[in-house]
């Protein structure tokens, strides 16, 4: 288990972490030619499981009505700039999302083994995970313009993993998205699900094997649990990183980056969240 896992770590992107002293802002137009959107962007400081942790929120400060959340776990190098730039466009679609600090310090991994030892007790111990993840569910219901009664998560490979079993434990929200995340984990329980599920998935990857995605059907089936499995054509692990193709490289790995798949997916997951909001 820990050797597929330290395989999957070479497929997400490596980026560089910088933590910011303040907030800053951006403007473009918005898709209404009289209003303009005011992206900020923040270094957010708070407690998970007695661990100081760093995340990053992003929000449309233009916006006077309560906003939709979104949750991102990223991948399991941490928060990176690939990371918080997924947070970003969330922002600019009308959302308020925070980037999920789940190792806490805001550490980042310099390479796969780094990076297999800090994912590892969360594949381990799904109480961790949720702890984890919870607190910062918390940080988010702090800000003004949080809308507490529209809440998602969405997880990039380790993240799709871990908002994966975030559903299945029973984590109050209203959706969760997996982007070419491991599927099996948690067991679900009959009524245990209370979140809608999309697992974005790529049809080529191979290392989310068939028999991995045949399971994950087939527990979800067994307790009624509500999902959408899309898969995409030709799309290998990673496919919505555009580095992943360089990485896969650097690692010898079968990674690449799919433009289509990786839009198809964005576009999925829009479509998603219009109905669950």
């Amino acid at each position: 288990m820990i050797n597929r896992i330290l395989s999957i770590a070479a497929v997400v992107a490596m980026g560089v972490f910088a933590v910011a002293c303040g907030k800053k802002e951006t403007s473009a137009p918005a898709a209404d030619s009289t209003a303009t959107v005011a992206i900020k962007e923040e270094v957010v400081n708070y407690t998970a499981d007695t661990v100081a942790s760093i995340g990053y929120v992003a929000y449309d400060a233009n916006k006077t009505e309560k906003l939709p959340v979104v949750l991102v776990v990223p991948e399991w190098w941490g928060v990176t700039d690939y990371t918080k730039s997924r947070v970003k466009q969330l922002a600019e679609l009308g959302y308020l999302a925070l980037a999920v600090d789940m190792y806490g310090h805001g550490k980042i991994a310099s390479n796969p083994q780094e990076a297999g030892a800090m994912a590892t007790p969360f594949y381990q111990n799904p109480a961790l995970t949720k702890a984890r993840f919870s607190a910062a569910l918390a940080q988010a219901k702090t800000y003004p313009q949080a809308d507490t009664s529209r809440i998602a998560a969405i997880g990039y490979c380790f993240g799709g993993a871990v908002v994966l079993n975030i559903a299945r434990m029973g984590v109050p929200l209203k959706g969760v998205v997996s982007f070419h995340g491991n599927l099996v984990g948690v067991p679900p329980t009959k009524g245990g699900i209370t979140a809608d599920v999309l697992v974005c998935h790529g049809a080529a990857d191979g290392f989310v094997p068939a028999a991995e995605v045949t399971k994950f059907k087939t527990q979800m089936d067994s307790v009624g649990a509500k999902y959408t499995f899309k898969e995409y054509a030709d799309a290998t692990h990673a496919f919505t990183n555009p580095g992943a193709t360089e990485l896969g490289k650097k690692f010898s790995l079968p990674l690449a980056y799919n433009e289509a798949a990786d839009k198809g997916s964005w576009a999925d997951m829009k479509d998603f969240f219009a109905k669950i909001f």
